[in-house]
């Protein structure tokens, strides 16, 4: 069997392996197999009588717990088990913390590891008390515009009428009568006041990173920020495209509203708000958002996109947020998303983690060529992109005098492109042409 996110092999043993028992006892348990080579071979140790008493009592030293030691044969070589059970408290290694995430160690420090102590006492960032608050620090305004919002979702009876400390003790936002970070995040009047990074910076770059060319930086409770945030992208960074049916003006979106909301939306709720700013990137193909904060435990990109349980990092927020309608509680956000640029013609948005936390792409309907090529589009169709982005369509007879191809080569490859929705098809017979999907 080889190496698994439970399950470690080494050859000798080495005091550093202790580091590996305070992962395992801070993640969910696991076992390491002394005398094993990488591929879970017998390799066998020759000291077993002496580590028999030396593993227990080094780790019962260092770290105040037990673990199993086993003693295996095979074939006349000896290897040893070390079978460490997950531990509800925080386990530390001479003051330092580890943990046993997918097949490595890491060391916990800074926010990863408030986080983590957090986690382990039963509590989120948000749920701790914020002494230096009190009920002045908190704007009526937002509360109202979010008491509206709960009313209207049907998901906070008995609301109504309700002064803000009833209705934060509600909200599970106070304890004792004292304010939670929860509640400052979402509603104070200034929460940049407690936490200097729960701003969210917005930048309009040409072409690289490197060509900034303006920027503003959004503040405010989250419930005030979720729509200015909106709001600028739309009136400074993003571009409607004009059209016209009959004498009636449509202004048609560069990216659907719904997407961004929601791309919005989970990263104001979701976020380590120990850490730096939200961030989104507008650039002239695609707008990128990068929020701090890994993905759950167990959580994989992939299973983003479809079914997965809701693993909120601040569940009061997220709580809160859900009685007002701006979220669900099903962990749909991102499947949301996809669906949405999806009817809209856009390629599919781009997830990933990067640095400390979540970066997600989505891109405009002027593919690019990176983008069509993962797609599986020719040259010849390449080529035909380029010249419909020039002049708006392209027929079958002008496909053919580009590429040099045959009729039945050129139908091919258009239905193609109309399968894959890079192209939508427009008429009859010969007054047949093909433009742009979404165009």
């Amino acid at each position: 069997m080889p190496e698994q996110q439970n399950i470690e092999y080494k050859s000798a043993w080495h005091d550093d392996y202790l580091k590996w028992v305070c992962g395992f006892a801070n993640a969910q348990g696991g076992v390491i197999y002394i005398g094993k080579d990488d591929t879970g071979g017998v390799s066998g140790i020759d000291d077993y009588k002496r580590l028999m008493d030396d593993i227990p009592n080094k780790v019962r030293n260092a770290m105040g717990i037990t673990v199993e030691v086993n003693l295996h044969e095979e074939s006349g070589k000896y290897f040893i088990e070390i079978v460490t059970h997950p531990y509800s408290v925080p386990i530390s290694l001479r003051g330092r913390y580890y943990y046993r995430s997918g097949s490595t160690k890491q060391e916990l420090t800074g926010a990863s590891l408030n986080e983590f102590l957090l986690k382990k006492s039963g509590k989120t960032w948000d749920d701790v008390i914020e002494p230096r608050a009190t009920y002045d620090d908190i704007d009526e305004k937002a509360v109202a515009n979010f008491v509206q919002e709960a009313e209207f979702s049907g998901r906070l009876p008995e609301s109504k009428g309700l002064t803000i400390p009833q209705l934060f003790d509600k909200l599970r936002l106070t304890e004792n009568g004292q304010l939670k970070r929860g509640a400052i995040v979402l509603f104070a009047k200034d929460p940049a006041k407690f936490y200097p990074n729960i701003f969210v910076k917005i930048g309009r770059f040409g072409k690289d990173d490197a060509d900034l060319i303006f920027q503003e930086n959004e503040e405010g409770s989250l419930i005030v920020i979720l729509q200015t945030i909106l709001e600028q992208l739309h009136h400074k960074f993003l571009i409607r495209k004009v059209s016209f049916e009959g004498m009636k003006r449509i202004e048609t979106n560069e990216y659907p509203v719904e997407a961004l909301r929601e791309v919005i939306l989970n990263a104001l709720v979701h976020r380590n708000y120990m850490g730096a700013p939200t961030q989104i990137r507008v650039y002239d193909d695609k707008i990128v958002f990068w929020n701090e904060g890994a993905l759950p435990q167990g959580l994989s990109i992939e299973e983003l996109k479809g079914f997965h349980a809701s693993q909120p990092r601040n569940i009061l927020i997220a709580d809160v947020c859900f009685k007002g309608g701006y979220i669900d509680s099903w962990g749909r956000g991102m499947l949301k998303i996809y669906n949405a640029c999806k009817e809209a013609g856009l390629p599919e948005p781009e997830i990933k983690e990067f640095q400390t936390g979540l970066l997600v792409t989505l891109f405009k309907n002027n593919r690019t060529t990176e983008q069509l090529t993962k797609l599986g589009l020719n040259e010849r169709q390449l080529k035909a992109v380029e010249f419909v982005k020039e002049n708006g369509k392209i027929t079958n007879s002008e496909y053919q005098n580009l590429n040099e191809t045959s009729d039945r080569t050129s139908s091919r490859d258009l239905e193609n492109l109309v399968k894959l929705s890079v192209f939508v098809k427009e008429g009859e017979k010969k007054g047949t042409s093909y433009k742009l999907f979404g165009s």
